[in-house]
């Protein structure tokens, strides 16, 4: 019989791998990224607010610190076509586990976009590339660059696209973005520090050469995905092949492969369902001292799974999207338990879905209130709006 791993158990897991529980927390951003694998960036803000939930002392300097000036972090195209901060170490596994198919797919959409537009005459998968090599010399020549100053170097990233033609949002634009997007996505060049704030998407490019020493060192997608798939195991396991798979992004036959070539047992978890855990993390973890969290949206705990009923319960309608994304939420002891925005007038306003005592409800009251007073000046909306979170900050 396998051994059964409760909720309770996979809930103290959580708090214990994610640094959610005060006694658990972390002395660096580094550390939280590595014990989480992955940041996801797609909103900045998401990035700080996850790290200085998870640290003995948060500060944005500490984060900055690490992506900017140790580049111990690196910001990437990874899982699901999703961005993500991720450890400078762990960059060539993302990339050769998934960036690098992501990358192929949006070379071929773009050369497609660029015909369809008759930009590169008869060939535009060489003018791409030609464009391309051009832009990575710009780039290499000025350190680095924003986005119009490398146009500037290169007019031909000026050349105008049509998006989206016939919807109603669609626009024309410059390939710039695109051509930038398919050069980082080939590890060629990388997000440096963003102009403006902390929570700022504009940001300065530089080549990977200069940016890590020797660039990106190269891995087997084979190995890669087997690596990756460990590390998803320690941070996420014991879960069901289903969660890898959606949280990679692979084919049913990549993540079975890349388990095969790791020692992986079969428990049971939940209300019958069988998960997965590395043979050597198999052991009984202790349970920890009661513990409260503000999380951000899109925050790499609760967009760690698929099958999120074990800490979700009965609350995504009020704190997703209807495409999937997660916004702010509030956990107490291994599971959400309401959600959280930022008003108008800078305070954080939170609101509980269930009932959890006088005694939760005054430690969420004084995270609240330590939330506000970090956040200070700064405004932070999700990208991606959810119910609560438009209501709690209108």
């Amino acid at each position: 019989m396998p051994r059964r791993i409760t909720v309770q158990e996979r809930r103290a897991r959580l708090a214990r791998r994610h640094h959610l529980a005060p006694q658990t927390r972390a002395r660096g951003v580094a550390e939280v990224a590595t014990d989480l694998v992955a940041l996801h960036a797609t909103d900045p803000a998401t990035v700080h607010l996850a790290a200085g939930a998870r640290l003995t002392e948060p500060s944005v300097a500490a984060v900055e610190q690490a992506l900017y000036d140790e580049r111990t972090l690196i910001r990437m195209l990874g899982m699901r076509r999703t961005m993500f901060v991720v450890p400078s170490e762990c960059a060539p596994i993302i990339q050769a586990a998934c960036t690098d198919e992501i990358a192929a797919v949006e070379r071929r959409r773009l050369v497609q976009h660029l015909g369809e537009a008759g930009i590169g005459g008869d060939d535009p998968a060489a003018w791409l590339k030609e464009v391309g090599d051009a832009t990575v010399r710009a780039l290499s020549a000025r350190g680095e660059a924003l986005a119009t100053e490398l146009a500037a170097d290169e007019p031909r990233l000026r050349e105008r696209l049509g998006m989206a033609t016939g919807k109603p949002y669609a626009a024309v634009v410059n390939v710039t973005s695109r051509v930038l997007g398919v050069l980082a996505a080939d590890g060629r060049i990388v997000r440096g520090r963003p102009r403006g704030s902390w929570i700022s998407s504009q940001y300065r490019w530089s080549t990977a050469e200069d940016w890590l020493p020797g660039g990106l060192e190269p891995w087997s997608p084979g190995a890669a995905r087997r690596e990756l798939a460990r590390r998803w195991l320690v941070a996420y396991g014991p879960a069901p092949l289903a969660d890898l798979r959606w949280w990679t992004g692979w084919t049913a036959g990549a993540a079975k492969q890349a388990l095969a070539g790791l020692d992986v047992v079969e428990v049971e978890i939940d209300d019958g369902g069988t998960g997965l855990l590395l043979a050597e993390d198999a052991v009984p973890v202790r349970k920890v001292g009661p513990w409260v969290a503000l999380l951000p949206a899109l925050d790499p705990t609760v967009m760690g799974w698929a099958g999120r009923e074990w800490y979700l319960g009965s609350h995504a309608a009020a704190l997703f999207d209807r495409s999937g994304n997660a916004g702010p939420t509030v956990w107490s002891d291994g599971r959400i338990v309401g959600g959280w925005a930022q008003g108008k007038g800078g305070e954080v306003r939170h609101r509980l879905l269930e009932d959890v005592g006088t005694e939760v409800a005054g430690r969420v009251e004084e995270a609240a209130a330590g939330l506000t007073a970090w956040l200070g000046p700064i405004r932070v909306t999700p990208r991606f709006r959810t119910p609560l979170e438009r209501e709690l900050s209108g």
